[in-house]
């Protein structure tokens, strides 16, 4: 009886999401300039949801896409890092997203390290990805000359350099007190090719629809005669968002000329990396999955793409709704409109992912949409928060705002003056991310107590979760009833 009391309460008192409370960070772009989005000094904000600062940090060059935070060694905002990803000067390819550096600042902010990825063979564009340990991914264009291409079989490509671009991660280890970077991992495209023109490039020959995890190499156009600045690339793939999974050691990035998302191992070693055997898949570097635009390996046609010009793809944390799920900004989703889209890739028992003979990859659909009236072609952003809110971030007008799951705005703000600037992608940490000390009650560890620690709770006492000992409000070394009062007391604001 009292369990179905509960029941009924809970019901009662679940209401509309809150914003969840915490830190936005971003850095404004500028318009213009090399490859498009302007070099000139920027800022970097860590802004409260009322738009007060919190912190800033002052760079002499644009940003390529988002900064990151990465906690120091000791707890407390004090020894906080920033990671920035930057464009260069003379950056060696000039397409959107262009970068070249990637910067460590402290709190204070004082530049602690700074390494270019900017030569005749690499140059670093948009995103990275901080690891727990602190090491960096990096994604990066490869110059691939005619004398490449061609004998691997590429038809042709569309610019006038005959150059063709291909995609490279690095994981680089930065040493902080030697200025040193390390690379203690690489993963390169080029080594996960196929193409079916014959059997003479038979260093990539095969049947596109048997090889879905490879690139057919004669898949979309190469590069323009009119890219950003007016200047002549071979962008291919035009990677623009990574992220790292450390619970599974696999990294996603989204391409958005190819309409895809591609998920592949990092437990490989480099030599692995090169190979299609090896590390936890057993696949080596080729792809563990893909999902957007099966076309792209003869799986399909164009009825059945679903992503296009996407940005922003990243997993679902742990212990977040929807949780291992990818959520990522589509920007040309349908009507000249974007939208936040969240989907699960199927898997198969043994943590594979489930591919039927002759069929792509699902999803054949998505598991939750939000789209209204706004629109970016460019960069944006959609991260999930603890709360099940969704912060969503429209480049081209400045403008962030969070949406719970049933569809509410809940909180917008647009940065101010922001006129011919626009804000690539905004991420936000809570309040808790900057201190290890756990708040008792706070069983999600969003930092803050509400109903959803409620329902948490009352899971506890109904045994459908294990003991948690954050939940024991009173210490008597029991969770029941009179733990639930003092957590709704809490959220009444009755103490």
């Amino acid at each position: 009886m009292i369990k179905a009391l509960f029941i009924t309460f809970l019901l009662q008192l679940i209401i509309s999401q809150d914003v969840f409370e915490g830190y936005v960070l971003y850095t404004p772009q500028g318009g213009g300039g090399p490859g498009g989005g302007g070099n000139s000094n920027q800022t970097s904000y860590l802004k409260d949801t009322s738009g007060s600062t919190f912190n800033s940090w002052n760079h002499s060059n644009g940003p390529a896409s988002m900064p990151y935070l990465h906690p120091g060694d000791e707890p407390g905002f004090e020894n906080t890092l920033l990671y920035y990803p930057c464009r260069v000067n003379n950056p060696t390819m000039e397409s959107g997203g262009v970068g070249g550096r990637v910067e460590i600042y402290n709190w204070a902010g004082d530049l602690l390290w700074s390494h270019e990825v900017s030569d005749q063979t690499y140059q670093h564009h948009h995103d990275i990805d901080v690891l727990p340990n602190g090491n960096i991914i990096l994604v990066a264009w490869e110059r691939k000359y005619q004398s490449d291409w061609s004998s691997y079989g590429r038809t042709s490509v569309n610019n006038s350099l005959n150059q063709m671009w291909s995609t490279a991660i690095f994981e680089i280890e930065p040493n902080l007190t030697t200025g040193e970077a390390t690379i203690v991992w690489e993963w390169h495209l080029w080594d996960h090719l196929v193409q079916d023109r014959g059997t003479q490039y038979d260093a990539t020959y095969g049947i596109i629809s048997e090889h879905p995890e490879l690139m057919d190499i004669n898949c979309n156009s190469v590069g323009s005669n009119g890219g950003p600045g007016g200047n002549a690339n071979g962008d291919w793939i035009h990677i623009n968002a990574i992220d790292y999974n450390a619970d599974l050691d696999q990294i996603v990035m989204s391409s958005r000329h190819m309409g895809e998302i591609y998920i592949i191992d990092h437990s490989t070693t480099t030599e692995e990396a090169a190979s299609h055997s090896g590390g936890n898949s057993n696949m080596g570097g080729d792809f563990l999955y893909r999902w957007g635009n099966p076309a792209n390996y003869d799986r399909g046609n164009s009825g059945d793409q679903i992503l296009d010009s996407q940005h922003s793809v990243n997993w679902i944390p742990e212990g977040y709704p929807g949780e291992g799920n990818l959520i990522l900004y589509n920007n040309q989703h349908s009507n000249n409109n974007s939208a936040a889209l969240e989907f699960s890739p199927p898997i198969n028992a043994d943590g594979s992912y489930f591919l039927e003979n002759d069929e792509s990859y699902g999803p054949e659909s998505w598991e939750w949409l939000y789209q209204s009236n706004f629109f970016s072609d460019v960069q944006s952003g959609a991260f999930r928060q603890p709360n099940g809110n969704t912060l969503i971030t429209v480049a081209d007008d400045s403008y962030m705002f969070e949406v719970s799951a049933d569809g509410d705005v809940i909180w917008t703000y647009t940065h101010p003056g922001s006129g011919n600037q626009m804000i690539p992608r905004a991420q936000k940490y809570g309040y808790d991310y900057f201190d290890t000390q756990v708040l008792l009650g706070d069983l999600n560890l969003d930092g803050l107590i509400n109903i959803l620690d409620i329902i948490s709770t009352v899971n506890i006492i109904l045994g459908n979760t294990d003991y948690n000992e954050n939940a024991d409000m009173n210490s008597d070394n029991i969770i029941n009833i009179l733990d639930i009062v003092n957590l709704t007391n809490i959220v009444l604001g009755i103490s």
